[in-house]
Formats: C-alpha cells, sequence, structure tokens
C-alpha cells in the first residue's frame, strides 16, 4: 500500500527512503546550529520504529521531513525541519498531520517533543497542534556563541 497524504504548495507528504539521507541531512543543518550527519538520516531511514515523513513535489525534491520515533505507546518528534525557501506555507503542519493519521495506525497514544523556548513560530504550530509544555530543560541546545538554550518539552495525546 502506498501512503500518501496532501500538501500545500503542490506538494505531498510520503514515507522517506535510504536515498533521501542525504537531503534530510541538508535541510537538518540549514535549519540547526548542529546538523546531522547523513549516516545518522541513513541509519533512521532504515529502522521501523523511527519513520520519516517526506513534503516533496512530484520529481521527489524535498521540502521538508519530520522523524519520529516510537517506543511502545509513545512517540516522540526527533527532528522537523523544512527547506527555508518553503518555510512559513504549511508544511511542517502537513507533515505532523501525516504523522498523526499514521500514528493512528500504531500503539502509540501519546507523542513527545523538545523545542527551543526560542522558536516562537515552532511553538506557535504545536500549540495550534494540541501541544502543551509540560517541562523544560535549561541548557539543553548548543549555541554558536557557545551559550545553551532552554528546551521546552511539550506533550499532546494521539487519540
Amino acid at each position: 500500500m502506498i501512503k500518501l497524504w496532501m500538501a500545500p504548495g503542490g506538494l505531498h507528504v510520503e514515507p522517506g527512503e535510504a536515498r533521501d539521507a542525504r537531503d534530510l541531512a541538508r535541510i537538518h543543518a540549514q535549519s540547526f546550529y548542529r546538523g546531522w550527519p547523513v549516516e545518522e538520516f541513513a541509519r533512521f531511514l532504515d529502522d521501523k520504529a523511527s519513520p520519516v515523513y517526506i513534503a516533496c513535489d512530484a520529481r521527489r525534491r524535498i521540502a521538508g521531513f519530520a522523524l519520529i520515533r516510537t517506543v511502545l505507546d509513545e512517540s516522540e518528534l526527533l527532528s522537523i525541519a523544512v527547506d527555508p525557501k518553503w518555510r512559513g506555507k504549511g508544511i511542517g503542519r502537513a507533515l505532523l498531520d501525516a504523522a498523526f493519521v499514521d500514528l493512528m495506525h500504531s500503539p502509540a497514544r501519546r507523542m513527545f517533543l523538545e523545542v527551543d523556548e526560542q522558536n516562537l513560530a515552532a511553538i506557535r504550530l504545536y500549540r495550534k497542534l494540541g501541544f502543551a509544555t509540560i517541562s523544560s530543560r535549561k541548557g539543553y541546545y548548543p549555541r554558536p556563541d557557545g551559550s545553551a538554550a532552554t528546551a521546552l518539552v511539550m506533550a499532546r495525546d494521539l487519540g
């Protein structure tokens, strides 16, 4: 069965594949101070417990991705990133909506995530999608200047 979900801008969301590792690493590096290496994405893409959802066009040019890990009845958003030229167009929401639909067929009943407390756009999206802050982690995210940012830990029920 082919899994496809609609996304804005003529894109769709589908499961990631091993061949996507390089593109995911590139988009991640454009989005975060400490990008993950291609090999890390390759491992996630090979792990059935870590589904990856990609937003792409018909030629499979990737605009963004969401990486989830599921263990028993809990799921965690490990990373989500959108190519800078696609930001603000609803791609992140489409990725998460696809993950939520897919997770309805899994044992996962709750999703967790960490987000930099200064990433207001992401926090707004997560709140719109039903996430609530449950705790924080001071000094969680390293910054280029040597300081460290606080992460908000957020969670939502999956249904």
